[in-house]
């Protein structure tokens, strides 16, 4: 049987195989890789440059939105090189690459934004403990925490998948070098034991979904028993960005991965990716500044200092 190291490349999903619909394709990609590096980069230089945000919360906000440009930059650049060039190669090493980085940023960004549930939970359950539980050494320990358990499962992952035989040929349905679908092509049961490590990662992700959801089940109740309005609206005002940006990682992620089989298409695979994988990249820095005066302040300052240095 044919194994995996006797190809050179692979043949990626394309979403058009018209010139101008190609070129219309990377322009659209291009606006939103452009819209993704600007909103994150902001979000970065703003936490990093403010003092007044050196707090836990923009902490992992910092670290969320260098996951977010990883996520996206992973996928996005070489999607529009092959559509500018009308290509649908990538090479062995390449689709290897794609594949570690892909989960390593997306398995590390669900691994924060759990860790930013339970910094959610201190700051509203637990207020007097809140230095306590939440000083620098700990968030920097969590923060690395999370990192670390995304770069075991991309060895882990890549490792496996790529030690796999493939006797199905070498064209992958999707856009970007994507583990089921790299599956798809190896040898009857030789896959059976990624599809072991697949079960033991997507438990401990179940394990998190329900950790986040208890969280904010306490959060809830605890914040419906503040006596004052205002002091509800603050409290909400600092939840609602985070779990509406868990609600968008989640549920896209599900559906692509949980989703039917008979509903199963190449074209909807195309769109079903592109929601997980590029979507919350872009939006979550839009979520977290739309009701985040701080955040919105400081992204003032930021760029009025710009414009002066410029004049």
């Amino acid at each position: 049987m044919p194994n995996s190291s006797f190809f050179n490349e692979f043949v990626l999903l394309a979403f058009t195989g018209t010139r101008e619909l190609q070129l219309l394709h990377s322009s659209l990609f291009l606006g939103i890789y452009l819209a993704a590096l600007l909103g994150n980069g902001l979000i970065i230089t703003a936490v990093a440059c403010n003092h007044h945000l050196h707090t836990p919360m923009y902490f992992f906000l910092l670290n969320l939105s260098l996951l977010d440009l990883g996520i996206i930059s992973t996928t996005v650049p070489k999607s529009m090189a092959n559509s500018l060039r009308n290509t649908r190669a990538i090479s062995y090493s390449g689709c290897a690459t794609q594949v570690f980085f892909f989960v390593f940023f997306l398995l590390a960004e669900y691994s924060l934004l759990t860790v930013m549930a339970y910094d959610r939970y201190v700051a509203i359950c637990r207020p007097l403990h809140y230095g306590t539980f939440m000083d620098s050494r700990a968030c920097v320990k969590m923060a690395a925490a999370a990192w670390a358990s995304g770069l075991l499962c991309a060895l882990l992952h890549t490792g496996n998948t790529f030690s796999i035989p493939l006797c199905q040929g070498n064209t992958v349905d999707q856009f970007f070098c994507e583990i089921p679908q790299i599956l798809k092509l190896s040898c009857s049961d030789s896959y059976l034991r990624e599809v072991g490590l697949l079960v033991v990662s997507d438990s401990l992700g179940f394990g998190c979904f329900i950790f986040i959801v208890l969280s904010y089940v306490q959060i809830f109740t605890a914040v419906l028993r503040i006596p004052s309005e205002q002091g509800r609206h603050k409290a909400f005002s600092m939840c609602l960005p985070h779990l509406a940006v868990v609600s968008l990682f989640i549920s896209t992620g599900m559906f692509a991965y949980l989703k039917p089989p008979s509903i199963s298409s190449p074209a909807l695979n195309l769109v079903v990716a592109v929601l997980y994988s590029v979507v919350p990249p872009t939006m979550n820095p839009l979520i977290y500044s739309m009701r985040n005066k701080e955040l919105q302040d400081a992204l003032r300052k930021l760029v009025q200092r710009v414009q002066c240095q410029h004049q």
